[in-house]
């Protein structure tokens, strides 16, 4: 063989061998690669229209507006149910709150429970658990044995004492206790009276104070994989705002001219209409801007392109009781009801290199599917029985079309903002209600009627029909409890 030729197949050889090795190394390093880390910022009973950026021309929320500005607005995005601790549930589990067990707010003396129920009503209200079982997998529990830091601030209300977030996966816990409000202390300021959380200076704000926690925890840990969920008490009741906010907003509510009454019905309720509560907005403020604070850090810390951001609501505004403090029109109603005003939700995901920046969603999506989405963007496989209810939603992030199926909510309760006992189903632009008491059935076309004002139930039988039947096999499959049929006297 020439000489020549002995040259050329070795340097061949060679540059395959070098090739070969880059290849090698590129896939070590990819499969080396840090997950992204996680920012989960849940809300307390925000209205889907308590937003800049969804619609409000009251509230101010220049932070939360500037990340819906650089990720993607999801426009049909929902809680798992009208009321909040069954949602938190739905989120860290991926599963229907109906499948852990947590179908009402968790009242801790039992109030609610069937063998307490002390009001006048038709059905005496299903048994349900008072805590997130240890044996359910969380979100925090799957990312930790990943090598995830995690990090829990704020609103708990998933159990007792041992089923607090350190029992359920989380490293740390600021401020997460069985209470559904900040009712210890000074409430919104310090000295709190919170077990899971020490007295900051006398009068420091509690939004601000879970903020500046999160941020000294991403801090720590931003060299290694984090899930950081920080789960505000606000907006919750107790309406408590900084004075200096609470007098801005009075001074903005006399100089805006409303348009419209204030006030209407929702069956026996008294409906806000208006959206001009100057403490609510004052609170609404705080806890944009303690969320700027944390977007500021990862900004700070130039780990935005490594961080996923989701922001949502547990349910909708409180609008029919408890202060009135927020309208959801042109939604129906609000929390503890089944119309879209009680679960249709503000979403924001910002996930990089994924979605396009200013983007809108139109496609529904609900809460049991943020787990598996979570997974799916940080590479990690699922496993049997996880997230049993959830779908991945990465393919809308994409801006990809995802055809997500029906999505259903089971209510067998009496809420305290005048609901009662219902079920739901929302299959494609098509929703479905029904009434446990009476079994009225109420269909709506949600592209058509956002307002749920035009109850179709007696014009389109065979849709009626067709989704009553979808929602009672789902019922039955789900061995849901049921309000009692004997009234309560």
């Amino acid at each position: 063989m020439p000489r020549s030729s002995t040259l050329s197949a070795a340097f061949v050889a060679a540059s395959l061998l070098t090739i070969n090795t880059r290849e090698t190394l590129a896939n070590q390093n990819a499969s080396q690669a840090k997950p992204p880390n996680v920012v989960f910022i849940l809300v307390d009973d925000l209205g889907w229209t308590d937003l800049g950026c969804f619609g409000s021309t009251f509230y101010e929320t220049p932070n939360i507006d500037r990340l819906a500005a650089t990720g993607m607005r999801f426009t049909n995005a929902y809680a798992a149910c009208p009321v909040c601790s069954p949602t938190r549930a739905s989120i860290l589990t991926g599963k229907y709150p109906v499948r852990v067990g947590i179908t009402d707010y968790i009242n801790p003396a039992g109030g609610n429970q069937p063998e307490n129920w002390k009001r006048k009503t038709k059905l005496l209200p299903a048994a349900y658990s008072d805590r997130l079982a240890l044996s359910e997998t969380t979100l925090a529990e799957v990312l930790k044995e990943q090598g995830y830091a995690t990090f829990f601030a704020g609103k708990w209300h998933l159990g007792p004492e041992g089923y607090w977030p350190e029992n359920q996966g989380f490293d740390v816990n600021m401020g997460g206790i069985e209470r559904g409000g900040p009712y210890g202390g000074e409430r919104y300021f310090s000295p709190y009276g919170n077990p899971r959380l020490t007295d900051g200076p006398e009068g420091e704000h509690l939004p601000h104070r879970l903020a500046t926690e999160t941020v000294k925890f991403i801090t720590d840990h931003h060299e290694q994989p984090f899930l950081a969920y920080l789960s505000f008490y606000s907006v919750h009741t107790p309406l408590m705002s900084r004075e200096d906010l609470k007098q801005k907003y009075e001074a903005k509510r006399q100089s805006v001219q409303q348009c419209g009454p204030i006030w209407g019905e929702e069956g026996s309720r008294k409906l806000r209409l208006i959206q001009e509560h100057a403490v609510y907005a004052g609170m609404v403020e705080a806890m944009d801007s303690a969320v700027g604070e944390v977007l500021d850090a990862l900004s700070e810390l130039e780990i935005d392109d490594e961080t996923l951001v989701f922001f949502m609501s547990d349910n909708g505004g409180l609008s029919t009781s408890e202060g009135h403090p927020t309208s959801n029109l042109p939604l129906r109603a609000g929390k503890g009801w089944m119309y879209e005003g009680g679960i249709r939700e503000p979403m924001i995901v910002r996930a990089p290199n994924v979605t396009a920046a200013g983007s809108v969603c139109d496609s529904p999506v609900t809460s049991t599917d943020f787990l598996p989405t979570i997974l799916d963007l940080a590479g990690l496989n699922s496993r049997p029985g996880l997230h049993l209810d959830g779908v991945s939603f990465v393919p809308l992030l994409r801006g990809e079309s995802q055809a997500r199926g029906p999505m259903y909510w089971h209510y067998p309760h009496y809420g305290n903002q005048g609901g009662a006992p219902t079920a739901a189903i929302r299959d494609g632009d098509w929703k479905l209600i029904e009434w446990y008491e009476d079994g009225r059935l109420e269909l709506y076309n949600l592209a058509d009627d956002i307002g749920e004002q035009r109850n179709l139930s007696d014009s389109n039988p065979a849709k009626r029909d067709e989704l009553h039947a979808k929602l009672v096999a789902w019922r039955k499959s789900v061995d849901a409890n049921m309000p009692s049929a004997g009234p309560k006297k």
